[in-house]
């Protein structure tokens, strides 16, 4: 996954994901390609090379690749020369939407599944947002974002105000693939914490929902949201994508300086987190590592437990 507007047309971009080298382009009908960016001759990559309209050129040796990976030209041999079909690379189905590009990485592409997105954001929202590196597994960087325990002490003087140290629940709920949690935390008086079945009207509580398999947003009122996404590079980094949606402006100008000013203070809150996450070990999550878990991890213990069925860390 990829910010849509980083790719422009006629211009290839290079990027790592899930700890494959890729080379993205857009050909003159705006459509996308997205091959493994070593060419199969010499193993130069790709991405340092010339687009020819739907096609894309080797820097090395100019052997020219189409979007199913295959080379369809080899300049050394000739225009009218026959290409072996052993000269291909690898290709991903590549598809636009919510200003995002999203990977299909099944190796069949014609069951291509319906991108998940939250649908209350697919219109009528207006957007933008940041986008950094962690040097972390991407489950560490999505548990953080599922962590209800962490903020009184990581964000003490920004969303973690109040001193609301007691976890009662947390209430979790899957739909399909989509979990959402409700939050009640409140400061510690000498109370019991409420288990998740005795929490009652749930649906009045601060919530959140954790669309697998990287998508996260907090649902902070029906005008306003935060999003993230996490685009695993490779086992020890991981690219995350924050976005402050909001429609509650429309006008031009006043809309963008109402959404920047609101991402200075999330870069400040995400700040908070990277200084922590950065530091946990292993820097991989699993199911099961040793760790003496609380009542308050039930969203990563679920998060852990649907990652494992779908076999995503095998």
């Amino acid at each position: 996954m990829l910010e849509a507007s980083q790719l422009k047309k006629g211009k290839m971009l290079g990027v790592t994901r899930c700890a494959e080298k890729l080379v993205f382009w857009r050909d003159e009908q705006d459509q996308i390609g997205c091959i493994f960016d070593k060419c199969c001759h010499r193993g130069a990559s790709i991405s340092k090379g010339i687009q020819h309209g739907s096609k894309v050129a080797c820097p090395f040796h100019g052997f020219q690749y189409d979007a199913s990976g295959k080379v369809r030209m080899i300049p050394a041999n000739g225009k009218q020369s026959t290409v072996p079909p052993n000269f291909k690379v690898n290709a991903f189905l590549a598809k636009e939407a919510y200003g995002f590009i999203w990977i299909w990485y099944s190796d069949t592409k014609d069951n291509f599944t319906e991108i998940p997105f939250f649908d209350e954001l697919k219109e009528g929202f207006y957007y933008g947002g940041f986008s950094e590196t962690w040097a972390v597994h991407y489950t560490r960087a999505i548990e953080n974002q599922l962590d209800v325990v962490h903020l009184p002490f990581v964000h003490t003087n920004t969303i973690g105000k109040g001193n609301n140290t007691l976890v009662n629940g947390p209430v979790v709920e899957w739909e399909g693939d989509r979990m959402t949690f409700y939050v009640k935390n409140e400061q510690d008086q000498g109370q019991t914490p409420q288990k998740p079945g005795e929490i009652q009207n749930k649906d009045k509580l601060f919530h959140l929902q954790f669309q697998m398999p990287n998508i996260w947003q907090n649902v902070i009122s029906d005008k306003v949201r935060i999003v993230a996404v996490f685009a695993p590079i490779d086992e020890d980094h991981t690219h995350i994508y924050l976005r402050f949606y909001q429609n509650f402006i429309g006008i031009p100008g006043l809309r963008q300086l109402v959404i920047l000013t609101s991402n200075v203070f999330n870069r400040v809150i995400l700040h908070q987190d990277r200084r922590v996450v950065l530091t946990q070990l292993p820097n991989k999550s699993k199911l099961a590592m040793g760790e003496n878990l609380v009542q308050g991890d039930l969203p990563i213990i679920e998060f852990r437990k649907r990652y494992d069925e779908k076999n995503i860390g095998k």
